[in-house]
């Protein structure tokens, strides 16, 4: 009883759903009515507005894997089959848990406020504020600055991808000038309102990645094994523990649950979405990096992406393509909480108008076309993030931030939220958040931070800053430069 009552107070019918979410000037309106209260349904509600359960498993699934399915091949080569399998596995039901962590502090919050008279029109909230009124201004400064920088570099790491992939379709222009172009295209996500929006774009994204899974097994398969293929992974520890980075960067893309939860008309049955979500990811992941594995092996090892050692076809060109659009995508799930942290510290949040928006976020996009360009390295890059950022942003964070939460007997008597089913005790919870505070603080913090910068390091000083184009096959030497003209006789 007390759960659904928390669900109704929430969101409490049709109308009041979005009323309470809406944002950017879309209320009532402009889509609740046609969807819940008077049975049509419009086509702007049908593309544009979602808030539904499974428009959040798709915002999940969808950006849960994007540009790393073409690095997880490389990280198999790090690691070997075994590790490679088997942390995926671990990381994903680690990175489920925690994302369960952070949608029952949600709902906690919010529970707390609305109880105080608190009123989320126009206002989308955010892990940081979760935390602040949790537990306080410095865990929000904490939560603000590893979230942002996160996502930050995840807006750069897909715009690296974006011209890493488009090279192997057209290498007339060399990577450092697509980046450019794609920055400037990706800056267009400044329109895309909040995450009611990407109701169409989720949807696709999910069927873009499925496809360029698909084909990256098979292709690897019906390409059989590579002449004279050697799977000697693993071999140095700087190179396995930033492959068991690459795996937690992977399934620790929830650092914009809260924004997903509160486009929900029901936040409180996100609970085991993300898991669900991540089910899904498993026949995308698995599949795609075994195959790969399997017929490339170490070559894998100078090749972080996967597209680089497949014959082009036209198959190959149109999971480029596909990608390409799914990581315009992914630019848009990543920089629109920036884009929403922007706009209240300049005071538009509230703003009505799209266009005042859009022209207000559009700072947020330079520095990440920046950085792309200073830091071309697609691969070695989502390893130092996923053990410098990720690692706190959506593991150890949320672990402690649970466990300081229900410290007390009467916060745990008042929880919005009970343990779950398959571990109802509080004892329990708590053992197995701090393991994963422990185990990410020691193994991915500490073990992943050293070899994934150890090996960042490695790329600068093989191919430098500002790379023009990274790991591009070197043009073949003419002829004529090969041997030295023989000297004139006098």
């Amino acid at each position: 009883m007390a759960r659904e009552q928390l669900e109704e107070s929430i969101v409490a019918d049709g109308n009041g759903k979005e009323e309470e979410v809406g944002v950017m000037g879309i209320g009532a309106a402009d889509g609740a009515d046609d969807q819940h209260g008077g049975g049509k349904l419009s086509m702007k509600s049908l593309l544009w507005h979602g808030g539904s359960v499974w428009d959040a498993w798709f915002s999940c699934a969808s950006n849960q894997v994007a540009q790393v399915l073409l690095t997880l091949p490389y990280s198999f080569s790090q690691l070997g089959m075994l590790s490679g399998v088997l942390l995926q596995i671990f990381y994903g039901f680690l990175g489920s848990w925690t994302a369960y962590l952070i949608s029952v502090l949600y709902v906690e919050y919010r529970s707390r406020k609305e109880k105080e008279g608190v009123s989320f029109k126009n206002h989308v909230i955010q892990w940081f504020e979760v935390l602040d009124g949790l537990l306080g201004p410095y865990w929000k400064a904490a939560g603000l600055a590893f979230n942002c920088t996160f996502l930050l570099f995840g807006s750069v790491i897909q715009l690296i991808a974006c011209a890493s992939n488009i090279y192997y379709i057209n290498d007339r222009l060399d990577k450092r000038t697509w980046t450019y172009i794609f920055g400037a295209c990706c800056a267009t996500t400044v329109f895309i309102p909040s995450f009611h929006n990407y109701r169409i774009w989720s949807f696709l994204g999910l069927g873009m990645t499925t496809y360029t899974a698909w084909y990256l097994a098979i292709a690897a398969l019906l390409n059989g094994q590579a002449e004279g293929v050697a799977h000697s992974g693993p071999t140095k520890l700087v190179l396995y523990f930033t492959g068991a980075t690459n795996i937690l960067y992977t399934f620790g893309g929830h650092a914009v649950t809260v924004e997903i939860m509160h486009a929900m008309w029901k936040p409180a049955k996100f609970k085991y979405i993300y898991l669900l979500a991540t089910l899904y990811v498993f026949t995308l992941t698995l599949p795609s990096a075994a195959a790969m594995y399997w017929a490339f092996g170490d070559e894998l090892l100078t090749h972080s992406n996967a597209f680089s050692l497949l014959p082009k076809t036209r198959w190959r060109d149109a999971a480029v393509i596909l990608m390409l659009i799914h990581q315009f995508i992914t630019f848009g799930f990543a920089c629109t909480p920036l884009y929403f942290v922007w706009e209240k510290v300049i005071g538009m949040h509230d703003a009505k108008s799209i266009f005042k928006r859009a022209l207000a976020r559009l700072p947020i996009v330079v520095p990440i076309w920046f950085l792309a360009i200073i830091f071309p390295f697609f691969g070695p890059i989502n390893s130092a993030v996923g053990a410098l950022l990720v690692s706190f942003t959506v593991y150890i964070i949320p672990a402690l931030a649970h466990v300081l939460t229900y410290r007390t007997a009467s916060a745990r008597m008042n929880a919005a939220e009970k343990p779950p089913f398959f571990l109802p005790s509080w004892t329990g919870m708590f053992v197995l958040n701090m393991f994963i505070v422990v185990w990410v603080l020691v193994v991915g913090f500490g073990l992943g931070g050293w070899a994934s910068m150890v090996n960042f390091v490695r790329q600068i000083d093989t191919f430098g800053l500002f790379a023009k184009c990274y790991q591009c096959p070197k043009p073949p030497v003419p002829a004529a430069a090969q041997s030295p003209a023989p000297l004139p006789h006098h």
